[in-house]
């Protein structure tokens, strides 16, 4: 990774900000740029149901951890995963909402939207935990899930009152 120089180091609203110089601003972007683009591609694969370079985003030792508890320790195994997963459904929507980036790390927000074969359909909104080699692979991805229809449970009572419906597997 580019070594990045800083100009200036301030202190705002209790949160440390460091300034950098003009060209490290447009350097910085840019390595972000492609962090997001090969994320973009990850999403894509799964919509076009292709591998379209496995081999180029991720480490031979990636842990990829799904939001339900499975856990594919090596790209062989998420190659694996990729290809008989599509077998069985169809994701028909994976929607960016917004990046952040720290260090070696982006967290991407994100609607996912899937059609399984036997009719069940599935969707929630989540978050993906990506941690980067200083060559842009992903070395780490943890997935977490957030049901699409929440509730108050204090909204007519001091006491919850708790929806009787099967919660989702995250």
């Amino acid at each position: 990774m580019e070594k990045f120089h800083y100009i200036g180091v301030f202190f705002h609203g209790g949160v440390w900000y460091t300034r950098l110089s003009p060209v490290n601003r447009k350097l910085w972007r840019c390595f972000m740029n492609e962090r997001e683009k090969i994320i973009r591609l990850w999403f894509d694969m799964w919509i076009k149901k292709a591998d379209l370079g496995i081999d180029n985003i991720f480490t031979d030792d990636v842990v990829y951890t799904e939001s339900w508890r499975p856990k594919y320790e090596n790209r062989k195994t998420v190659k694996h995963w990729f290809d008989e997963w599509n077998t069985r459904g169809s994701v028909l929507v994976w929607e960016i909402k917004q990046f952040f980036h720290q260090g070696n790390q982006t967290i991407v927000e994100w609607y996912f939207k899937n059609k399984m074969n036997n009719g069940n359909v599935e969707e929630f909104d989540g978050i993906s935990l990506i941690v980067w080699t200083q060559d842009n692979k992903i070395k780490s991805l943890k997935e977490f899930g957030c049901n699409l229809h929440n509730y108050n449970p204090y909204r007519d009572s001091d006491i919850p009152v708790f929806r009787e419906e099967k919660a989702n597997w995250f």
